[in-house]
């Protein structure tokens, strides 16, 4: 089984995607890199740390990008966000079934500022603007960097998202929020609390990601075929409702965990059984765990 942790981005492209049916978009050997770069006399990628194109997924006509995690850590700069917004418009644009982003970054490339910080704001509208005509936009999570900053909101906005165990989902990540608020508040060191607090596992039990997957390659395209599947049959409309109801949520979660800090004891209050073990459960097992706590099975 191939490893979708340890596959570059055209891996993971390569076999996530029907064989043979990925075809790049603004490839490497066009050149076009960041402007920015270079005048810090900083390394420069031919295809700016993303590949983008169209391709098809169980015979389904999408879009899909994946970051390089290799490549300053899969930030996004105005070059990577330039590709990311004109994937997802040309999606639109074509009526594609979906599109699938392969989330493999740290966030905004600091080195790149405003730019990257605009790119990313620009990626947002993109993908709501694609939920809005139709197109189904799903986030995949598993890479090593996995999904922080302005592109962990990206993720949030899609219609669904695919983790494995090893990918981790938050808005900062842990080495920013130690330097923020001292390692007290949180130690980066500490890779089992880093994984607990946003790891598959935890995003999965409080509903910030659909399916929760071992990590192989395989395994995140049967989730993807099936997420789109279910995208299409049963479209979430973007209302104002909507947001209102995911607010309420927010305000729940506040409410019922805000004065807890260790993320088994919010596991606890929501009544898994033994939730000590839950870090240490097989994938599989886990995903039953879960299942049976939704349907409540005790």
């Amino acid at each position: 089984m191939s490893s979708y942790l340890e596959a570059s981005a055209r891996e993971r492209l390569r076999r996530l995607c029907d064989a043979g049916s990925f075809e790049e978009c603004v490839a490497p050997s066009e050149r076009v890199v960041s402007p920015h770069l270079a005048q810090l006399d900083l390394p420069v990628a031919f295809d700016d740390g993303v590949a983008v194109g169209r391709a098809r997924l169980d015979g389904a006509a999408v879009f899909v990008a994946a970051q390089e995690g290799g490549f300053m850590g899969g930030a996004v700069g105005e070059v990577h966000g330039a590709k990311l917004t004109g994937m997802l418009r040309r999606a639109v644009a074509e009526r594609a079934d979906a599109v699938l982003l392969l989330l493999d970054t740290g966030g905004v490339r600091l080195h790149e500022a405003n730019a990257g910080l605009i790119a990313v704001s620009e990626v947002m509208r993109a993908v709501l603007d694609a939920r809005a005509a139709g197109v189904a936009v799903i986030a995949l999570v598993g890479g090593a960097n996995g999904a922080f900053g302005g592109m962990g909101i990206v993720a949030r906005c899609a219609n669904a998202v695919l983790m494995s165990e090893e990918g981790r989902l938050a808005m900062s990540g842990p080495e920013v929020i130690e330097t923020a608020s001292g390692v007290e508040e949180f130690d980066s060191r500490d890779r089992a609390l880093v994984w607990r607090t946003s790891g598959g596992k935890h995003r999965y039990l409080l509903g910030d990601c659909q399916a929760i997957v071992p990590d192989t390659v395989a395994a995140f395209r049967a989730a993807a075929i099936a997420a789109v599947a279910a995208a299409r049959r049963q479209p979430v409309e973007l209302t104002l409702d909507a947001l209102e109801r995911e607010q309420q949520l927010l305000a729940a979660r506040i409410d019922a965990f805000g004065a807890l800090h260790e993320p088994a004891d919010i596991w606890a209050t929501l009544g898994m059984a033994n939730a000590a073990a839950i870090p240490m459960l097989e994938i599989d097992s886990f995903a039953a765990a879960a299942e049976a706590h939704r349907l409540g099975v005790k």
